[in-house]
């Protein structure tokens, strides 16, 4: 019966279709989309955070989440909020190296991005009612994909950096020689934050960790309570997977434009 199970649709007793699906609609158009939405993201993080370069404005104190926290000597001045505890940076090497593989893991083993990228680039399956090109299936119980299970250890490695984010965007609140200021860049932060923070508060391991073991809810209504709050939050987890990736660049393409001088920050007072 295992053996059977491990074969798919190739298993002795299911119907004998030589075709790959008998659908005529565009099954295919949802994961080419997602292919191609993630590949450029990924394309795009990738060159920002090793360019090392136009990532803070001084002015305003807006830096680009690609590279907070800057931990390293090579970091502008200023840009540092937490010091540098470390020396000089190798060329091509992100600034935020230490807290990006967190962020990349948590992502990855997301029940959202397993959907993803399963069925985009493993095409496992690519869309209902379509057979997949996998003669065996073996689940999330053998390396690599068993390292999935250790997704909640990852939740709380981006709870911490979801606070270093909303720092910087508190910082961003900076006048022009001083003050209070607040300005385009300031909002864009802000925003980048709170959709941040709908995505990692409605993880799936967040809804766990608040009540997810709890057999009678009426012994517990402040945990019930959080729980019914994360739960809203997690019926638009994909809203929110899609929308943070979108406002991560954002964030980083304005201040890199600001940075780089293309255009003056639009200031809404000081």
């Amino acid at each position: 019966m295992t053996q059977d199970l491990a074969q798919g649709v190739n298993a002795r007793g299911r119907a004998k279709i030589g075709a790959r699906t008998l659908r005529t609609d565009r099954w295919w158009l949802a994961p080419v989309l997602t292919v191609t939405g993630l590949t450029l993201w990924v394309i795009y993080a990738v060159v920002r955070a090793s360019m090392q370069s136009d990532y803070f404005v001084p002015a305003y104190h807006y830096l680009s989440p690609f590279s907070s926290p800057c931990l390293s000597d090579s970091c502008v001045a200023g840009s540092s909020l937490f010091g540098t505890p470390f020396g000089a940076w190798p060329p091509l090497i992100p600034f935020a190296i230490l807290t990006l593989p967190f962020l990349l893991l948590f992502r990855l083993s997301c029940y959202y991005y397993r959907k993803a990228y399963y069925r985009s680039y493993w095409q496992s399956p690519p869309a209902c009612a379509v057979a997949e090109p996998h003669k065996k299936y073996t689940g999330e119980t053998r390396a690599p994909l068993i390292l999935q299970n250790a997704h909640r250890y990852f939740w709380y490695a981006a709870v911490i950096i979801s606070l270093i984010n909303t720092w910087d965007a508190v910082e961003a609140f900076h006048g022009k020689g001083g003050g209070i200021g607040f300005g385009l860049g300031t909002l864009i932060m802000v925003v980048n934050v709170v959709l941040l923070w709908g995505y990692t508060l409605g993880c799936h391991s967040c809804r766990n960790i608040t009540a997810g073991r709890l057999t009678h809810f009426s012994r517990h209504p402040i945990r019930y309570g959080l729980w019914q709050q994360v739960s809203r939050l997690n019926a638009h987890h994909m809203g929110f997977a899609w929308a943070t990736l979108a406002s991560l660049v954002v964030t980083d393409l304005y201040i890199a434009l600001v940075a780089g001088g293309a255009f003056s920050d639009f200031r809404f007072f000081n």
